[in-house]
């Protein structure tokens, strides 16, 4: 059981799934719902703070080496073009919109590198992001529920 937890945590923690990953793969390997659930959403809250602090700290000490700079450059027009439009319009809004739509390219990774490359408040930042993950994986736990049954 403790080794299904972990994978289901790293899964959600992962950028390669989140918890549209974690949740469906705690409970296909029989993991209690509301166990997945908890571990997909805490894990995938966990992206933000751990995300800024690493975008912080990485800029702060390597922004004057050349190949840094390109490689944020060129990420950063990736989450631009992702993300710009629906965040410079609507803002907050727009950030918890990007992480809440359940699909590749979006969610807490991504809005977090988007809030940092638009500036938005740290604070209405990881609020945004936060309330998208908390929609993301409610969507994704019924998304399971319901497939779950209609299997059964």
């Amino acid at each position: 059981m403790y080794k299904i937890w972990i994978y289901t945590f790293l899964f959600s923690i992962s950028p390669f799934g989140e918890a549209r990953v974690g949740i469906p793969y705690g409970v296909i390997n029989e993991m209690p719902f509301f166990w997945a659930f908890t571990t997909g959403l805490v894990a995938n809250l966990m992206i933000y703070p751990l995300m800024m602090w690493l975008i912080m700290s990485f800029n702060e000490k390597l922004w004057g080496f050349s190949f840094y700079k390109k490689a944020v450059i060129r990420l950063s027009k990736f989450a631009k073009k992702g993300a710009g439009n629906k965040i410079e319009k609507y803002g907050f809004w727009g950030l918890m919109l990007f992480v809440m739509i359940p699909l590749p390219g979006t969610g807490a990774y991504m809005g977090t590198i988007a809030a940092a490359i638009f500036k938005i408040e740290t604070k209405k930042a990881f609020l945004a992001i936060s309330l998208g993950v908390i929609i993301s994986c409610i969507i994704m736990a019924l998304l399971v529920q319901l497939g779950s049954w209609s299997f059964s």
